[in-house]
């Protein structure tokens, strides 16, 4: 054994609130972060039906700017990257994508969004994930050419508001958020402190995230809360709710061996783009799109009550071992299991009849069209 001392969590600008709201506390993604308060039931079941506010602030927020203010110039570096249409991206839109490999494979998915500043005009906000940020700013800065920079904004906390309140909590402090469409972002002021607002959110749920700075955190933090339309939510309940909603998590559902066309992510690549290519892996998911993938995401209804768990191996009604979950757990909105895998093309259609390997018995389950639950994002 070693003698060195561990390495110290992190801590988000919101630590001394969870702590005095009683939150349990846990390591994630090197930092000490609330995975519930009052049950993960309860929080979930409180976002589905009020508002629920989430502490992200230890996700990775950056700013990739250009080496003039042209915003095609921008895109074209970003487009080299990345397989998003970003030309093509409006003035205050945001679009989700991912970081990929040579081999197609996704390193990381994340949030880009073009400032609706003019003066911002020739730089792009994004958003990864707090595991992989260290690893993303490495990859994304060994690819700039001459002229671009990314710069880490480290003195900024991130919140999420989601929920079917959540647009008339908010906007008793930011009256502009009322009329923000899905995916459209805006610099503004929340009660007089500089906020970034978007409406988006990673629950299924109609909402919006705050990026502000980390000295004003708590001073947002307790406006929301004292609406009594407001509950605090840990990570458990953003897991069952993303999972429900059918979204992926990153070094789960997704990872560098997972195309965006086996993800079912397609979606998320313009036509331009797959038609083009000039991004990282795009032989392979070109080859994916015109021949079909190996495999592909599928949602899962297990039978009976018992949940099949990350790693549940996946098997034909005949006995053939045909792929394995990778999201699964209770579904506190469905009532009953609920779970995300892969398993090989032509097996993959809904309806299909599957068996799920649970605590060595091999149990009936049948795969469902993703989301569980209806998505409510603002249209």
């Amino acid at each position: 054994m070693s003698d060195a001392p561990a390495t110290a969590l992190l801590k988000t600008p919101l630590a001394d609130r969870h702590a005095a709201l009683g939150a349990r506390l846990v390591p994630f993604a090197g930092y000490e972060m609330p995975v519930q308060y009052e049950g993960i039931m309860a929080e979930h079941l409180w976002t589905r039906e009020h508002a629920g506010l989430f502490d992200v602030s230890h996700m990775g927020q950056v700013v990739l700017t250009g080496p003039s203010k042209s915003h095609d110039a921008i895109a074209d570096i970003l487009e080299a990257i990345v397989p998003a249409e970003v030309r093509g991206l409006a003035p205050g839109r945001m679009r989700y994508n991912f970081l990929v490999n040579d081999e197609g494979g996704i390193l990381d998915d994340l949030m880009i969004t073009r400032p609706a500043d003019p003066a911002e005009e020739g730089s792009l906000m994004i958003v990864w994930n707090a595991a992989c940020k260290d690893a993303d700013l490495a990859h994304l800065k060994a690819r700039l050419p001459d002229g671009a920079s990314v710069t880490e904004l480290s003195d900024r906390a991130l919140l999420a508001l989601q929920g079917p309140d959540a647009a008339a909590v908010l906007a008793a402090h930011v009256p502009v958020a009322a009329d923000l469409a899905f995916m459209e972002a805006v610099k503004t002021s929340f009660d007089g402190t500089e906020c970034f607002v978007s409406r988006s959110g990673y629950t299924g749920e109609d909402g919006f995230e705050l990026s502000v700075p980390a000295s004003e955190a708590t001073r947002v933090w307790d406006a929301l809360m004292a609406d009594e339309r407001v509950k605090p939510i840990g990570l458990g309940a953003r897991d069952s709710l993303r999972l429900e909603a059918g979204l992926c998590l990153y070094g789960h559902d997704l990872d560098e061996t997972t195309s965006p066309v086996e993800a079912g992510l397609t979606w998320a690549i313009g036509k331009r783009r797959r038609a083009e290519g000039g991004f990282p892996g795009a032989g392979r998911i070109q080859r994916e799109l015109a021949d079909g993938p190996a495999r592909r995401r599928v949602g899962i209804r297990p039978e009976g009550r018992a949940p099949a768990r990350e790693g549940t191996l996946i098997f034909s009604e005949g006995g053939e071992e045909i792929g394995i979950v990778t999201s699964g757990g209770f579904g506190p909105s469905v009532g009953a299991p609920v779970a995300m895998g892969y398993v090989g093309t032509g097996h993959h259609e809904p309806g299909t009849a599957i068996l799920l390997e649970v605590r060595g018995k091999r149990l009936p389950a049948e795969i469902v069209k993703l989301p569980f639950v209806p998505n409510r994002f603002k249209r």
